[in-house]
């Protein structure tokens, strides 16, 4: 059996790279002859990822107006209302990778949180076209991200699988009967040991993640953040170690982080860690933290799996329905609006800390279980075939 994880952003995006990672081995843990095949967007930050059979470069063809494909296009476009051509065009890499293979793992699971995007469904109904399986890998999507075309996509493949509670019930009330409720692949993956650098409190060093996604969405967040950052300067010991997980070209947690390092540095006790650890050496690091306080939610995911204590910026459903699994409510998950307000944000740190034990302790008890909930997601899958 050959199979095709495909729609990978690449590794710049620490949570992208722990996707893939995990799925790769999730998949060659079950099916070791399995033939487990990446098309990627990015393939060159992907290199070092084990276990994949091939790497397939998967950019997007760009088409010029002013070639014969673009002149073809712009005419659907124009007088047909027709997008099919434009998007044959720019996905052709992958769609020509369809005949090759026999399931395919769509593992861009945030895909369908941005808009609609009508790309996905051409890819899509062109291999159920040709007889193959789809599967939906790792899911979130919220309710006000659906829509009538969206819904209809997510009917057709054989599998979704809702990384959280949120998703599947949101689905399921859709209409969506071939959804199956598992755990986002990254709660297992593995950490690699990194030295830890000068200015590191074993013990107590608490990380802080912060993005610009968080930022664009809600400008006032930034100052919230540099609030609460002086409060923990404050009022506790702590070494605070800034954090980055996505380093791509306009979307660089590193870049938003180097000016709160700046800012605070004359403190002593502010660490940026560097932009180019890949995502199982963060983990290494996160795994040593005392507390973390992420706006990515696989830099959560990294904590929550090594037992850390979080607090979550959250910013989608995602964020919300992985704490719901793990607490059963949505404990310490600020929303989008919530975040620029300091005294929220500074309420939720001091009941972090006043609860630690307690959270330690829920965390040692259901973590096991989220895992053993990812690994059904392999299960699921090789019952398709």
């Amino acid at each position: 059996m050959k199979i095709l994880l495909f729609f990978h952003g690449g590794s710049l995006n620490r949570g992208c790279e722990a996707i893939l990672r995990t799925a790769v081995d999730l998949i060659k843990a079950k099916n070791p002859n399995a033939i487990v095949n990446v098309a990627s967007f990015d393939a060159e930050t992907d290199n070092e990822i084990p276990l994949i059979d091939t790497l397939y470069a998967t950019p997007q063809n760009e088409i010029s107006k002013y070639s014969i494909s673009g002149f073809i296009s712009a005419l659907k476009i124009k007088f047909q209302n027709d997008e099919t051509y434009y998007q044959r065009y720019k996905f052709k890499k992958i769609i020509d990778l369809i005949p090759e293979h026999d399931v395919f793992l769509s593992i861009g699971g945030d895909n369908y949180c941005y808009g609609e995007q009508p790309w996905i469904y051409e890819v899509d109904r062109l291999i159920k076209k040709a007889g193959k399986k789809l599967v939906l890998w790792g899911a979130s999507i919220g309710d006000e991200d659906l829509s009538e075309p969206k819904i209809a996509d997510l009917k057709s493949m054989d599998l979704v699988l809702a990384r959280e509670s949120l998703t599947y019930a949101i689905l399921k009330d859709k209409g969506v009967a071939n959804v199956k409720l598992v755990a986002d692949g990254a709660f297992t993956m593995q950490k690699e040991e990194v030295d830890l650098p000068e200015g590191w409190q074993e013990g107590n060093t608490i990380g802080f993640n912060f993005s610009p996604l968080v930022w664009q969405r809600n400008e006032a967040s930034k100052k919230a953040a540099y609030e609460l950052i002086q409060h923990i300067l404050d009022t506790t010991s702590m070494t605070i170690a800034l954090t980055p997980h996505v380093m791509v070209p306009g979307n660089d947690d590193h870049e938003v982080l180097q000016q709160f390092y700046k800012d605070f540095k004359a403190s002593g006790r502010i660490l940026l860690l560097p932009n180019n650890l890949n995502a199982i050496q963060y983990k290494g690091l996160i795994a040593k933290m005392r507390f973390f306080i992420g706006a990515r939610t696989h830099a959560t995911i990294a904590a929550y799996s090594s037992l850390i204590p979080t607090l979550v910026l959250g910013y989608s459903v995602k964020s919300k329905g992985i704490a719901k699994d793990i607490f059963g409510t949505e404990k310490l998950v600020l929303s989008i609006n919530e975040i620029s307000d300091s005294k929220k944000l500074i309420a939720a740190f001091d009941e972090m800390v006043s609860e630690e034990q307690q959270l330690i302790l829920t965390l040692a008890n259901n973590i096991p279980t989220i895992k053993e909930n990812a690994k059904k997601a392999v299960t699921y899958l090789f019952e398709l075939t």
